[in-house]
């Protein structure tokens, strides 16, 4: 299994060197932008332990060569622990007028063991505008998963925005070390209103869900933790 990891980063490594060859010569382009966008800087307020959590994203290029890093992960606030930290270094293609692909590495720092992956995959805008994010995991351990993220903003007001959310995460195999069993892994829903107090700053309030399936629930339950949380959230998206 380690062998295709090997095959698959080596893979990947090539398409990043040349996806940063093809977006640096683009630096000439009247085109070439760089956007912050912290989708997600929220407390969390459950029953257990509340948590600070964070989602986003740098993007360097222009419209069909872009270089990505994108960063989460939470921090419980009692005990005070990093519970789970990831980054990733893509380099995305446009295909279609709505569609990337992409492939890059992910970094997983929390939970121990650290696992590195290559990723594959698409980011873009489904039909009815649904922002749509899916990628395939190749890991250092010859593991492979996929994780599927929706989101979608309903315009209530020119300034009020609500905004339903999913993620869903599935592996082809065991990683027992890491939690993960094969199957359904985890899904995340979330529901956010958020106001637009400008184009680059939005206060927001919502619910955020989350539950372990099959083999993965089992392995958390033996460890004595939850499969299921429930979170109130209060945070801010902030754009430019």
């Amino acid at each position: 299994m380690k062998r295709l990891w090997k095959w698959t980063a080596a893979l990947t490594l090539a398409i990043l060197v040349q996806g940063m060859g093809d977006a640096r010569a683009a630096g000439g382009d009247d085109q070439w932008f760089t956007v912050f966008d912290l989708e997600r800087l929220e407390y969390r307020a459950k029953d257990g332990d509340d948590a600070l959590a964070w989602e986003g994203e740098i993007r360097i290029g222009e419209d069909y060569n872009k270089i990505v890093l994108q960063a989460e992960g939470e921090y419980l606030t009692d005990p005070r622990r990093l519970e789970n930290a990831e980054g990733q270094l893509l380099y995305r293609r446009l295909i279609s007028d709505f569609f990337d692909l992409q492939a890059g590495f992910r970094h997983d720092f929390r939970p121990h063991p650290a696992r590195s992956y290559a990723v594959f995959g698409f980011a873009g805008l489904a039909p009815q505008w649904v922002e749509s994010d899916g990628s395939l995991f190749v890991s250092d351990q010859g593991d492979v998963s996929l994780r599927l993220d929706a989101e979608y903003d309903i315009l209530l007001t020119q300034r009020l925005v609500l905004q339903p959310a999913a993620e869903l995460n599935a592996a082809f195999s065991d990683d027992r070390a890491t939690g993960v069993g094969s199957g359904l892994s985890d899904v995340e829903l979330g529901l956010r209103l958020r106001y637009q107090i400008t184009r680059e700053i939005a206060p927001y309030v919502g619910v955020h869900w989350e539950r372990k399936f099959g083999e993965t629930a089992d392995l958390t339950r033996a460890e004595g933790g939850d499969v299921s949380d429930l979170s109130f959230v209060l945070g801010v998206k902030i754009a430019f």
